[in-house]
């Protein structure tokens, strides 16, 4: 298999599109990756609300126009329907299925979010010399619910998720000061250090991904996390929403150095 890293946006959401499921740290280097979040019109408004006064964690990039699923901004021939490794559906907030299709759940009513993903930031923390577990070691990232409760918004509420890096003590600054440069994507971290002051318990049970080990002179750093939407979508119950699985994101065409999108 080639370097996925190397492959184009188009070229990995081909892969998807015809069935292939993987998480995407790590493929196509230097281009946007996002969360995705789909409700009904019903509850669009609400999801907005929520993103806007959580910023950090739900940071839109994009909204699309009711009833059509391209993202007509971040990459207008894609299809939000099929372009993505795996989507979750969860009915009254309870899941029902993980499926790398949703074409024959499509609505008229749904509108689709495009939300900031740390995978974006991940190629300029590797050419800055910081190392990254889940990617060397072929892993998702781990991602853990917190007890730092969100600015409810309508209907929606929930706790912050947040995702989690093991990085050499002698590099954080060096992380913080380069994944600050990608407010769009989650900007710098929430935490350092000490999971137990955020409410997580163990490091090695995640909620979401892969637990990815930490070495002597290695320090878990928390950073704010789209799946935020997932767990808002599970605590407030609407009727019907689908998210993408964890860790398997949108590709966009967008170049992460991009300024006029942003």
């Amino acid at each position: 298999m080639d370097d996925v890293a190397l492959l184009t946006p188009r070229q990995a959401r081909q892969r998807f599109r015809q069935g292939l499921k993987t998480p995407t740290a790590g493929w196509c280097k230097g281009y946007v990756q996002t969360n995705l979040l789909i409700v009904p019109k019903e509850f669009a408004y609400d999801a907005l609300l929520f993103a806007q006064r959580n910023p950090r964690s739900c940071p839109v990039l994009e909204v699309t126009d009711e009833g059509d699923p391209r993202p007509l901004r971040f990459a207008p021939d894609a299809d939000l329907r099929t372009d993505l490794p795996a989507y979750r559906v969860y009915e009254n907030g309870v899941r029902v299925a993980e499926t790398t299709s949703i074409v024959d759940l499509w609505r008229d009513d749904f509108v689709s979010f495009l939300v900031g993903c740390s995978f974006t930031f991940e190629a300029a923390l590797l050419d800055a010399g910081i190392p990254l577990k889940h990617i060397s070691l072929g892993l998702n990232v781990a991602m853990y619910r917190t007890n730092i409760r969100c600015r409810p918004a309508g209907r929606l509420q929930g706790p912050m998720v947040v995702s989690m890096r093991p990085i050499p003590a002698e590099l954080v600054a060096r992380a913080v000061e380069v994944s600050a440069r990608f407010p769009h994507s989650h900007g710098a971290p929430i935490h350092i250090g000490e999971p137990e002051k955020i409410g997580i318990r163990d490091l090695a049970k995640p909620d979401f991904g892969d637990p990815v080990p930490i070495a002597p002179g290695e320090l878990p750093v928390f950073w704010a996390c789209g799946v935020t939407f997932e767990a808002a979508v599970a605590a407030s119950r609407p009727p019907l929403a689908i998210t993408h699985s964890p860790g398997h994101m949108f590709i966009s065409d967008v170049k992460d150095s991009a300024t006029t999108f942003f």
